[in-house]
This record gives C-alpha cells, sequence and structure tokens, in this order.
C-alpha cells in the first residue's frame, strides 16, 4: 500500500499528518477503507509504504491493525524509506516499490498487489486477481469511467474487446472519451496487480533510466512488452450492498470539496454509501472510553460517535466524532467535527470541518461570514470553512 501523499489539497486538514491518515467518518481514517477491503478480501501480508508527516499514520496503525501476533504471514507492517539507494527519499510510487524489493524476495510471492491508501469504497480485491489470472496478465490495472471534465486528473486507458490495454495516457490535457460514451473516460484507480517477475524486470529497467512513476513511465512502457489488462470495479460484487447505494462507489477525497462531499454521501436513510454492511465492514477505530451521553436536544441526520456529550443542542446532517462536548443552544448544521472538540453554549457552526481538539467559544459562529471566518478558518474555494487542528491530541 502506498500511503506517503503529501495530501496538499486537503490542506489544512494534511497540515500535521499525510493524507491516509485523516480522519474520516464516525469512527474511521482514510486508510481504513483500504485496508479493510484487503482484510475482507483475506489478504493478509500487508507492507504500508508512508513518508510525508507518517507519524499519526504509525500510531494508528500500531494501536488498530495488530492482525496475527502468532501467524507470520498476517501483518500490515509500517515501512518508512530506507534511502538505500541515497539519501532522498521515495521519488515516485514506482520508486518506493523498487527501494522495497527487499520485502518481496523475503516473502516470494506469485503476485503483487500495489493499491493506494487514500480512496473511500469496498472492493473484493479476490474478484480482481481472478480475473488477473484468468487473463494470463502481467499487470492487471483496476479501472472505471469517470466524466470527461474529471478525467485529466488520471491515467486515461483504452482497451480491446478483451479488455487489454492498447494505450494508457497519464493525466492528458484533452483525454479520448469512451467509445461507447462520449461524455467520460475509462481511467486507472491507481490500484495494480502485478505478477512477480514482470514487475522486478519492470521496476530494474525503469530504475536504470531514472523513471520513477508508475503511470507516467512503467506502465506505458509495459504495453508493449507484456499482457497488460484493465479490471472494471464496475463488475466488483460486494455482499449485501443495498439497492439505493451507488454501484461503484469510489471516491478520491483530495479535495476539501470531495472530503466533505463523501461525508454527506453516508448520511440519510438511503446513503450513497452505506457504512453499515455486516458482510463487508469498514474496521473502525478502538476507542476506549464511555458511551455517547445525550442529556436534551434535536438531532436529525447524523453520526454521533463514542464518548460524545450533548446537552440542549441542536445538530442536523452531521458528523461528530469522538470525545465532542456540546453545550446547550449549540446549533450545528452541515458540519464533520472531529475528536475531542468543545463547542460551548449558544455557538452555530454550518458548513464548517472542525479539526481535533479544538475549543469553539461561547457564541461564536463559523461557517455564517467568510470575511470574519477568514481570520481563524482556512476558507476553501467551495465556500466550505476549515478550522485547523489543535494540539496533537
Amino acid at each position: 500500500m502506498l500511503a506517503g501523499g503529501k495530501g496538499e489539497r486537503l490542506f489544512p486538514l494534511t497540515a500535521m499528518r499525510s493524507k491516509p491518515s485523516v480522519p474520516f467518518g464516525g469512527r474511521y481514517r482514510i486508510v481504513d477503507f483500504v485496508l479493510s477491503n484487503l482484510v475482507n478480501s483475506r489478504i493478509y501480508s500487508i507492507y504500508l509504504l508512508v513518508q510525508y508527516k507518517s507519524q499519526s499514520l504509525i500510531e494508528h496503525i500500531r494501536q488498530n491493525w495488530v492482525l496475527s501476533p502468532v501467524i507470520k504471514e498476517h501483518f500490515v507492517t509500517v515501512v518508512p524509506p530506507q534511502m538505500r539507494m541515497g539519501p532522498e527519499w521515495f521519488q515516485g510510487t514506482a520508486d518506493a516499490i523498487f527501494q522495497n524489493l527487499a520485502l518481496i524476495s523475503q516473502l516470494n510471492p506469485e503476485l503483487i498487489i500495489i493499491f493506494g491508501a487514500d480512496h473511500v469504497y469496498r472492493m473484493d480485491i479476490r474478484q480482481m486477481i481472478d480475473f488477473h489470472i484468468q487473463k494470463g496478465a502481467d499487470v492487471t490495472v483496476a479501472a472505471r469511467p469517470v466524466p470527461l471534465k474529471d478525467a485529466s486528473s488520471f491515467g486515461v486507458i483504452a482497451t480491446d474487446e478483451n479488455k487489454r490495454i492498447i494505450t494508457f495516457q497519464e493525466k492528458p490535457k484533452e483525454p479520448k472519451p469512451m467509445p461507447s460514451d462520449p461524455e467520460r473516460a475509462y481511467v486507472s484507480m491507481g490500484n495494480y496487480i502485478f505478477t512477480r517477475d514482470f514487475l522486478v524486470q519492470a521496476l530494474v529497467e525503469a530504475q536504470g533510466k531514472k523513471h520513477h512513476d508508475f503511470g507516467t513511465h512503467i506502465l506505458p512502457a509495459s504495453l508493449e512488452k507484456g499482457r497488460i489488462f484493465a479490471y472494471d470495479f464496475s463488475s466488483n460484487v460486494i455482499p449485501d450492498i443495498k439497492p439505493y447505494e451507488e454501484c461503484g462507489y469510489w471516491r478520491d477525497v483530495g479535495t476539501i470539496k470531495s472530503f466533505y462531499d463523501a461525508h454527506m454521501d453516508m448520511l440519510g436513510l438511503e446513503p450513497r454509501f452505506e457504512v453499515f454492511n455486516r458482510n463487508w465492514p469498514i474496521h473502525p477505530i478502538a476507542f476506549e472510553g464511555p458511551s455517547s451521553r445525550i442529556i436534551s436536544g434535536h438531532i436529525e441526520n447524523s453520526f454521533i460517535s463514542e464518548g460524545v456529550n450533548i446537552s440542549g443542542a441542536s445538530i442536523r446532517n452531521s458528523v461528530i466524532r469522538s470525545g465532542v462536548a456540546i453545550e446547550d443552544g449549540v446549533d450545528i448544521e452541515g458540519c464533520i467535527i472531529m475528536d475531542n472538540c468543545m463547542i460551548k453554549k449558544g455557538a452555530r457552526l454550518k458548513n464548517a470541518i472542525v479539526d481535533k481538539a479544538n475549543v469553539i467559544e461561547k457564541e461564536e459562529t463559523i461557517g455564517y461570514d467568510p470575511k470574519k471566518d477568514m481570520f481563524r478558518c482556512h476558507i476553501d474555494s467551495s465556500g466550505i470553512s476549515v478550522l485547523p487542528r489543535q494540539g496533537r491530541r
């Protein structure tokens, strides 16, 4: 798993942590979605390659992702840059794997799965593995259609009738639409399966040319050398998916707006993404503390996590994470309130993200007056006010 991204577009939530470590939903961090997909798919040998501002993520893995102290093949191990090639950190996604080829040699696997750690979705990866084996593929790339206007942010794929990739363009300025749909393009999700020998050879050749990225270098160079296929993510079947959920739900929560919208997608009686799925759970953060306590108030269409104290507040269309205290007369609408915040009497918050350990004083308002908010908050281009994290809790 590649978990080293800076997440610059998610600032200020990434001011003191990497993107995969950003809290998400009522009980998770972004990285938990991909880790849960791997574990639910019965894939238990997992290396997590980290780089920027990694301490928060390292602590999260240590506290919440111990798979088995007995079975040596069951582990989630955090791997920082080893700098075996010199003083530089990872130079790109392919370089991150190249610098850790020793880990592949130790386990000697037939297949290597390389996934990003910063997307929100459910996926049975075993089905992608079956597709890879059935096709006799050297490389399989998970792919999905996106609106043509968004395709420049991805690797754009064209395939033949057998799903074999015939062209691959990394983040083209003028992406080519799908032949069957001029309004959408078929793009890489940044998730790959490689056969071991093909991956090692491709990485060695790329390193010799100082090519360090999968999308820009490895995949285009591999088209003439191997059998490269696209796995259609929309064909992936997850048990107990509800009829009202969005088919093939997948979000790159890399901007404040997409991060906020993905939270709203989980709310309501018929959410686009249903977190309550017993047959494919997203494994949450362990919480040691009391249950939530609600003395009085009005709560509508919201997530309330453990250890929350609410007295006389109105909360609508919001996500309240653990350890938050909300006093009398507080009004919260369309907000994400992260762990261990204190919101005092009469405060009003609307369409805001409040990061961890903040104190909102009596009668204070956030989200109503951008000119006033700008002295304390980061104002996203979408209009969402973001109050940066306080302290290091």
